[in-house]
């Protein structure tokens, strides 16, 4: 079976392209619900969290509070980093145990990890997709999106490889630029391509 990561950048489309290999029959699995699970309340990784971050990013019920979190990090390349530090070898190791779990006559399986290449993460796959799409889309997609103002958009962006830099890294592309119905048409021509065992 071969192992597929599904990149990307923010507001990139990545969700719609895996939720489309998931209708057709593939596995995929979502690596910012595993980050969640990997801070969930009660976790150990939540706790180190706490531990580097004070306090003051849980809310009311105890659990993490993302809004401040995000706040912290996004405006601190160390904090980011140590973040990450703590989420990231639980994440990649919840995908292995996934990857693991699964039926290896499936022809191919799909992991969908924002910051694959960031991570140094695209050794792990056979092959990497990149769903793509131009800055300013992604500007207008997570101001719309999260209701951030465009500088807090593009600091978000700032914190990511370019998208350039990741599509020419890539193994396909899958540009997410049109109507949602065009992104569905281009995500089944690469799988019947990927059927096929073409690549």
């Amino acid at each position: 079976m071969r192992r597929i990561g599904l990149t990307g950048g923010i507001a990139t489309g990545k969700s719609r392209v895996r939720a489309r290999f998931e209708h057709l029959g593939v596995p995929t699995i979502d690596a910012d619900v595993l980050a969640r699970e990997a801070v969930a309340p009660d976790s150990p990784g939540l706790a180190e969290v706490v531990q580097r971050f004070g306090p003051g990013v849980l809310d009311a019920a105890g659990a993490l509070d993302r809004t401040a979190l995000a706040g912290i990090v996004f405006a601190d390349d160390q904090a980011r980093r140590d973040l990450e530090a703590i989420v990231h070898p639980r994440v990649r190791a919840a995908t292995d145990r996934w990857f693991a779990s699964l039926d290896p006559a499936q022809p191919f399986a799909v992991a969908e990890i924002p910051l694959l290449y960031e991570t140094g993460r695209d050794a792990d796959f056979d092959l990497v997709i990149v769903a793509a799409t131009d800055q300013d889309t992604q500007v207008r997609r997570v101001v719309a999106r999260d209701g951030l103002s465009e500088f807090a958009a593009r600091a978000r962006l700032a914190a990511q490889w370019p998208i350039d830099e990741k599509v020419r890294r890539a193994d396909y592309v899958i540009r997410t630029d049109g109507a949602p119905a065009e992104t569905d048409l281009r995500v089944d021509d690469l799988y019947r391509l990927l059927i096929d065992g073409r690549r």
